[in-house]
C-alpha cells in the first residue's frame, strides 16, 4: 500500500547537511541561497511565463532527444513521472529506480516521487514542491523543479576563476564578450536585449560563423535571429527564445536567458584548454613586464642618489675656513640646512631603493627569471659605497666649523686686546718727559746730553729723574711682553691679519731694545757726575717713585675692568666674579696709598711755602700729578660698578647656558637609550619571531608605527639642540649624548625595522608564490634560528651542513655529499662571503620544496593557442590574449624560420626560452 504522507512529503530546498553528491551539493545550496529561493510570484508574470516555458521544454528535448524522445507540453508531460526520470537519467548519466508502468494516480505520484528523491540525494533541497503537484500538472511548480534541475546539472558545475554557478557563468560572459564594443554583461536580462552578446559569444569561439561588425545595436530582433539560427544551426544549441519576446519585454526573464546562455558555456567548454594556456601566458608576460618597471625605477633612483651624492661630497670636503665669524656661522647654517632638510629624504631614498631591490631580485627567483644586474656603478653596494664616502666626508665636518668659529672669536678677543696694549704702550712711548723742552718721545729723551751743562743739583735731579724712568720702564716690561706673546699667540692661530700685527710688534720690541740700550749708557753717563749732585728734594722723589707704580697699577686696573671677556661655563664667569670681588677687596689698600701720595705731595708744598723756596714747577720726576691721581682713581670708581654689572649679566647668560645644558641632557638621556633599547629589541625580534608571517608582519609594522609615533621626542630634542647651537654651547657635561649620535642612532633604528619588514614581505611573497606552508616557514625559522648560535642572523658553512643534516640532506664527508654541499653552498652563497641568510636559506628550501612555471610549460601553452604548430600568428596572438600583452609578445617575437614557415608567422619557443633567462630576449 502506497504511503501518501511519504508521497505528499514537501522538500525543503537550500543547502544540504547530507554529502555533496557527484555534483557537490554544499555549493548549490550557497548558490540557491543567494537565488532567494525559486520566486514564485514572477511566474505570475505571463511574458515569463511563457519565456520559461519555451527555454525550458527546448532545454529538456535538448537531452530527451538523446533517448529517442521528447515533450510538446511540459506542464502534461511530466505528469506521469516516467519523461522525468528520464530526463534525469539522460543528464546524470545514472540509473534511477525501476518506474511503475501503472495509470493510476499512486503510480504517477510514486514514480514523480522517485524523480524528486534522486534530485534531494544530489543535495538539493525543494522547497514547497510535491509529487500531487507535479502530478496534478501545477505549471507554477513544475517550471520551478525544472529550473532547479537547470540549476543543479547545467550550471552548478560552471567555475572560472574561483567563481561558481551563477557568479561563474557571468564571469565568463564577460571575459568572452570583453573586446566587442557596444557589449557590456552586467547581468542576466537586459544585458542580451540587444542580441550583440550572443552573436559576440559566437564570434569569439567561431568567428567564421558571425559577421559581427555589420550587426546594428538598432536592429536588436535581427541580431538575436541570427545568433538564435547560428546556435541551432552550426552548434547543435536548440532555439529557446522568441526575438520578439525579449525584444518586447521590459525585463527578459533572467532564468530562460541563464538556461540559454549555459548551453553555449557547454557547447564552447573545449575552448576552455586554450584560454587556460592565454591565462598562463598572460600571468608569465604580466610578471616580466613588471619586473622590467621595476628594473626601470631602479636605475632612475640610483643614478638621481648616486649624482646627489657626487655633488654634495667636495662641498662637505670643503675646509677652506673664511676670515670672519660671520661667514663661518653662515656655513654652520648651511651645514644645519643640510641636515635637516636635504639629507633626511635622501635616507629615506636610500632604504626604499634597498628594499626595492631585494623585493625585485625576490620576485625574480620566484618566477625563476635571472638575477637582475644593475647598470655599472650603480649595483647596491655602489650606492653604500658612496654612501660610506659620503658619510665619512660629513664625520667632522661641523666639528670643524665649530672649532673654526671659536678659533676666529679667539683670534679676534686677541687682536683687541692686541691693539688696546699695543696703543697704551705706543702712547706711553710717545709721550714727552714732564718739564721738558725736548721733542715728544722717550727714546729723545734718553739720546739728549743735558747733564753735559747741568749744574749739581740739576745732576741729582736728572739722576733721580732717570731712576724715576728706569722704574717706570720696569712697569711697563711685562705689557711689552705681553704684546709679543698675544702676536706670537694670533701667528700661531694662523690670524688672516698676522702681517700687520707682526709689523707692529716688532717696532715696538725694536724700540723697546733701544729703550734699554739709551738707558743704560744714559745711567753710565749720569754715574760719572754724581759725585758732585746734591740730595735732590726726597718728598718730591718719594712721591715720583711711589705715584709711578700707584699711576701703573691704576692703569692696570683701568685696563683690566675695561678688558674683554668670552667665558663658555657656569664656572668660568663664577671664577671671574670671585677674581673681580677679591679686586674690589684691595680698593680700601689702594685708597689709603694714594692718601699717603697725596699727604707727600702736600708736605712738600708745605715745607716749600713755609721756607719761601719757590719751586720751578711741577714735580720734576714724575708727570703723575695730583690731579691724575684723583682723575684716575674716579675713573677707577666709575669702572667698578659698570664691570659688576657686565659680570652679572654674564652670569646670567651663563645660567640660562647651564639650562640650556640640562634641558637638552634630560631629553637625550631619555631618547638616546630608548633607541638603543628599541635596536636590541628588533635583534631579538627577528630572532624571536612566532606565529604566522602575517601576524609577525603585523607586529612588526605595529612596532615601526611605535617608533615612528616616537618622532615628536626627537623633533623637540632638535629644537633644544637648535637653541643650544644658536647661544654657542660647545660642551655638556651632563650628558655623553650627542645630537649626531642620537640623530645616527634614530636613521639606523628606521633602516633596521625597514629592512626586517622588507625580510618578511619577502618571505610571505616565497610562501605565497611558492605554496609553502605556514607549517613549513616555522619549521624552516625553528631550524635555522637553532644552529643559529650567534644569533647573527646568519650561518657558517658548518652551522648550514648540519641544519641540512637535520632536515634530511645527505651533505655527510664522503666525497658525494661533499659535492652536494658544495652545489647547495653555490645556490645560497654565490657571492662566496662564507655566510647563508634566513632569505637564502628559504629561497633554496622554496626551490626543493614547490614547483613553478618553466619556459618548456609557457612554451607548451603558446603551442596550445598556435593549433599545435611550431609557429604562432599575430592574429591568433590578438585573439587569445588581451591587447597589450598581445602587442608586448608581437613587438618581441622573432619571424619564424622553420621549414613550415607562413608569411607572418613569429617563433614563440626562443621568446619563451628569453623569458626565464636562457637567451636573450
Amino acid at each position: 500500500m502506497v504511503d501518501y504522507h511519504a508521497a505528499n512529503q514537501s522538500y525543503q530546498y537550500g543547502p544540504s547537511s547530507a554529502g555533496n553528491g557527484a555534483g557537490g551539493g554544499g555549493s548549490m545550496g550557497d548558490y540557491m541561497a543567494q537565488e532567494d529561493d525559486w520566486d514564485r510570484d514572477l511566474l505570475l508574470d505571463p511574458a515569463w511565463e511563457k519565456q520559461q516555458r519555451k527555454t525550458f521544454t527546448a532545454w529538456c528535448n535538448s537531452h530527451l532527444r538523446k533517448a529517442g524522445t521528447q515533450i510538446e507540453n511540459i506542464d502534461e508531460d511530466f505528469r506521469d513521472g516516467l519523461k522525468l526520470m528520464l530526463l534525469l537519467e539522460v543528464i546524470s548519466g545514472e540509473r534511477l529506480p525501476k518506474p511503475e508502468r501503472g495509470k493510476m494516480r499512486v503510480h504517477k505520484i510514486n514514480n514523480v516521487n522517485k524523480a524528486l528523491d534522486f534530485i534531494a540525494s544530489k543535495g538539493v533541497k525543494l522547497v514547497s514542491i510535491g509529487a500531487e503537484e507535479i502530478v496534478d500538472g501545477n505549471a507554477k511548480m513544475t517550471l520551478g523543479m525544472i529550473w532547479t534541475i537547470i540549476l543543479r546539472f547545467a550550471i552548478q558545475d560552471i567555475s572560472v576563476e574561483e567563481t561558481s554557478a551563477k557568479e561563474g557563468l557571468l564571469l565568463w560572459c564577460q571575459r568572452k564578450t570583453a573586446p566587442y564594443k557596444n557589449v557590456n554583461v552586467q547581468n542576466f536580462h537586459i544585458s542580451w536585449k540587444d542580441g550583440l552578446a550572443f552573436n559576440a559569444l559566437i564570434h569569439r569561439h567561431r568567428p567564421e560563423l558571425i559577421e559581427y561588425d555589420k550587426l546594428r545595436k538598432d536592429d536588436p530582433v535581427t541580431n538575436l535571429n541570427n545568433a538564435f539560427e547560428v546556435a541551432e544551426k552550426y552548434l547543435d544549441i536548440p532555439k529557446m527564445l522568441d526575438a520578439e519576446d525579449i525584444v518586447n519585454t521590459a525585463r527578459p526573464d533572467e532564468k530562460a536567458i541563464m538556461t540559454y546562455v549555459s548551453s553555449f558555456y557547454h557547447a564552447f567548454s573545449g575552448a576552455q584548454k586554450a584560454e587556460t594556456a592565454a591565462n598562463r601566458i598572460c600571468k608569465v608576460l604580466a610578471v616580466n613586464q613588471e619586473n622590467e618597471h621595476l628594473m626601470e625605477d631602479y636605475e632612475k633612483l640610483a643614478s638621481d642618489l648616486l649624482e646627489w651624492i657626487r655633488r654634495t661630497i667636495p662641498w662637505l670636503e670643503d675646509r677652506v675656513p673664511q676670515k670672519t665669524i660671520q661667514e663661518m656661522q653662515q656655513k654652520l647654517e648651511d651645514f644645519r640646512d643640510y641636515r635637516r632638510v636635504h639629507k633626511p629624504p635622501k635616507v629615506q631614498e636610500k632604504c626604499q631603493l634597498e628594499i626595492n631591490f631585494n623585493t625585485l631580485q625576490t620576485k625574480l627567483r620566484l618566477s625563476n627569471r635571472p638575477a637582475f644586474m644593475p647598470s655599472e656603478g650603480k649595483m647596491v653596494s655602489d650606492i653604500n659605497n658612496g654612501w660610506q664616502h659620503l658619510e665619512q666626508a660629513e664625520k667632522g665636518y661641523e666639528e670643524w666649523l665649530l672649532n673654526e668659529i671659536r678659533r676666529l672669536e679667539r683670534l679676534d678677543h686677541l687682536a683687541e686686546k692686541f691693539r688696546q696694549k699695543a696703543s697704551i704702550h705706543e702712547a706711553w712711548t710717545d709721550a714727552a718727559w714732564p718739564a721738558s723742552l725736548l721733542p715728544p718721545g722717550k727714546e729723545a729723551m734718553l739720546k739728549h746730553r743735558d747733564y753735559e751743562t747741568a749744574t749739581l743739583s740739576d745732576i741729582k735731579a736728572l739722576i733721580r729723574k732717570h731712576e724715576a724712568f728706569e722704574s717706570d720702564l720696569a712697569a711697563h716690561q711685562d705689557r711689552v711682553e705681553q704684546i709679543a706673546a698675544i702676536a706670537q699667540e694670533l701667528n700661531e692661530l694662523d690670524y688672516y691679519d698676522s702681517h700687520n700685527v707682526n709689523t707692529r710688534c716688532q717696532k715696538i720690541c725694536d724700540q723697546w731694545d733701544a729703550l734699554g740700550s739709551l738707558t743704560h749708557s744714559r745711567r753710565e753717563a749720569l754715574e760719572k757726575t754724581e759725585k758732585q749732585l746734591e740730595a735732590i728734594d726726597q718728598l718730591h722723589l718719594e712721591y715720583a717713585k711711589r705715584a709711578a707704580p700707584f699711576n701703573n697699577w691704576m692703569e692696570s686696573a683701568m685696563e683690566d675692568l675695561q678688558d674683554m671677556f668670552i667665558v663658555h661655563t657656569i664656572e668660568e664667569i663664577e671664577g671671574l666674579i670671585s677674581a673681580h670681588d677679591q679686586f674690589k677687596s684691595t680698593l680700601p689698600d689702594a685708597d689709603r696709598e694714594r692718601e699717603a701720595i697725596l699727604a707727600i705731595h702736600k708736605e712738600a708744598q708745605r715745607i716749600a711755602e713755609s721756607n719761601h723756596i719757590k719751586l720751578s714747577g711741577s714735580n720734576p720726576y714724575t708727570t703723575v700729578t695730583p690731579q691724575i691721581i684723583n682723575s684716575k682713581w674716579e675713573k677707577v670708581q666709575q669702572l667698578v660698578p659698570k664691570r659688576d654689572h657686565a659680570l652679572l649679566e654674564e652670569q646670567s647668560k651663563q645660567q640660562s647656558n647651564e639650562h640650556l645644558r640640562r634641558q637638552f641632557a634630560s631629553q637625550a638621556n631619555v631618547v638616546g637609550p630608548w633607541i638603543q633599547t628599541k635596536m636590541e629589541e628588533i635583534g631579538r625580534i627577528s630572532i624571536e619571531m612566532n606565529g604566522t608571517l602575517e601576524d609577525q608582519l603585523s607586529h612588526l609594522k605595529q612596532y615601526e608605527r611605535s617608533i615612528v609615533d616616537y618622532k615628536p621626542n626627537l623633533d623637540l630634542l632638535e629644537q633644544q639642540h637648535q637653541l643650544i647651537q644658536e647661544a654657542l654651547i660647545f660642551d655638556n657635561k651632563h650628558t655623553n649624548y650627542t645630537m649626531e649620535h642620537i640623530r645616527v642612532g634614530w636613521e639606523q633604528l628606521l633602516t633596521t625595522i625597514a629592512r626586517t619588514i622588507n625580510e618578511v614581505e619577502n618571505q610571505i611573497l616565497t610562501r605565497d608564490a611558492k605554496g609553502i606552508s605556514q607549517e613549513q616557514m616555522q619549521e624552516f625559522r625553528a631550524s635555522f634560528n637553532h644552529f643559529d648560535k650567534d644569533h647573527g642572523g646568519a650561518l657558517g658553512p658548518e652551522e648550514f651542513k648540519a641544519c641540512l643534516i637535520s632536515l634530511g640532506y645527505d651533505v655527510e664527508n664522503d666525497r658525494q655529499g661533499e659535492a652536494e654541499f658544495n652545489r647547495i653552498m653555490s645556490l645560497v652563497d654565490p657571492n662566496h662571503s662564507g655566510l647563508v641568510t634566513f632569505q637564502a636559506f628559504i629561497d633554496f628550501m622554496s626551490r626543493e620544496t614547490t614547483d613553478t612555471d618553466t619556459a618548456d610549460q609557457v612554451i607548451a601553452s603558446f603551442k596550445v593557442l598556435a593549433g599545435d604548430k611550431n609557429f604562432i600568428t599575430a592574429e591568433e596572438l590578438r585573439r587569445e590574449l588581451p591587447p597589450d600583452q598581445a602587442e608586448y609578445c608581437i613587438a618581441r617575437m622573432a619571424p619564424y624560420q622553420g621549414p613550415d614557415a607562413v608569411p607572418g608567422a613569429l617563433d614563440y619557443k626562443s621568446f619563451s626560452t628569453a623569458l626565464y633567462g636562457e637567451s636573450d630576449l
